[in-house]
């Protein structure tokens, strides 16, 4: 028997709260969406009322420049260019219900390195972060990038929202790391399958997450990532290896799927991201901490996590000891959501 599982990175719209519960995730954190979603479901995850879906938490808009990434949707994300615009720009994200600061931070490295598309600099990074704790909001930052990376700990953020895959830490970050103690969501599915090196269809083929796979679901698993749409400075070794730096030297780590980023799907990806946090070095057992006990302190969620009096009554029994082999989750029993047992959705056509 486990806690419901808490997916620390995700988009969430359409379908995805009802995808999630359907794989006993019973929360997930959203890292860039439309504010409005987030009030009209406050309500619903500060009740023990039964529900069809998974929680949803969130960071609402994503702090980005025009053109930044996070503006390629077609959704009308509100912008910034400067640090003296920063302080209103955390306080209408706070008026809009957000429970913490994201901010898409990829300034271009030596020889233009980098994603294809511009970023807030360095002095509005650190205008955001200060405008975030000045509200007592955790401010969690996107980087792909060590340089970055190792900017954003040292601007004072709470947490890297995915990890550096160009080059391994050096003793200037790791220094950093040990100072800050900041938590990472390496999001392993989504950077590898960005680098060319995960085949995503294959997670559609494992007769425990198969039938439960929406057709669409089976469709964005089985198509390939395009050729141009590849990361090329993203090295595979890099990003597995900064897991098990950054946690020796001090990180927290959680679990993160992106979802539904190309390669990945709501609530099925994370349980190959717990497969992958082992891969890259984490026990069983801290790979199954990384999706209930260390998202639900780290992000203040002090009703759930963990199966304990006054916890929420958010569960999964599997079949099999996931702190021995941690694919045990994916041969799901039974999920209970608020105490109310969950009538898991099966689809036909699956292999």
């Amino acid at each position: 028997l486990l806690p419901g599982l808490i997916d620390a990175h995700v988009h969430a719209f359409d379908s995805a709260l009802a995808d999630a519960l359907n794989f006993g995730v019973t929360t997930v954190l959203d890292m860039h969406g439309d504010p409005a979603t987030l009030r009209e479901l406050r309500p619903a995850r500060d009740s023990l009322a039964p529900v069809a879906h998974a929680d949803l938490y969130g960071a609402g808009w994503a702090a980005t420049v025009p053109g930044g990434h996070g503006t390629q949707f077609g959704l009308r994300v509100p912008t910034l260019t400067a640090p003296g615009e920063a302080d209103a720009w955390v306080g209408d994200r706070v008026g809009d219900g957000s429970d913490w600061i994201k901010i898409i931070y990829e300034p271009k490295g030596p020889g233009g390195l980098g994603p294809p598309f511009p970023s807030i600099d360095e002095p509005t990074l650190r205008a955001l972060v200060a405008a975030a704790h000045a509200r007592a909001r955790l401010a969690v930052v996107h980087v792909s990038r060590l340089g970055p990376a190792r900017e954003a700990l040292a601007a004072g953020v709470d947490g890297l929202v995915h990890v550096y895959a160009d080059r391994p830490a050096d003793e200037s970050l790791l220094q950093l790391v040990r100072q800050r103690r900041p938590l990472v969501v390496p999001t392993l599915a989504v950077t590898l399958n960005f680098a060319g090196a995960l085949d995503a269809a294959t997670l559609a083929r494992d007769p425990r997450i198969a039938p439960y796979l929406t057709p669409a679901q089976r469709d964005a698993l089985a198509q390939p990532l395009p050729d141009a749409a590849r990361l090329r400075f993203m090295r595979p070794d890099v990003t597995l290896g900064a897991v098990r730096e950054l946690q020796v030297a001090g990180a927290d780590i959680l679990a993160g799927s992106d979802a539904p980023n190309p390669g990945t799907v709501h609530g099925a990806t994370l349980h190959q991201e717990l497969e992958l946090l082992v891969q890259a070095g984490l026990s069983p057992e801290q790979a199954l901490a990384a999706a209930t006990s260390v998202p639900a302190r780290r992000f203040g969620l002090s009703d759930r996590g963990a199966i304990a009096p006054g916890r929420r009554a958010d569960l999964v029994l599997v079949d099999g000891d996931p702190t021995r082999d941690v694919t045990a989750t994916r041969a799901i029993v039974a999920i209970w959501k608020n105490g109310a047992p969950v009538e898991r959705r099966r689809y036909a056509g699956a292999n």
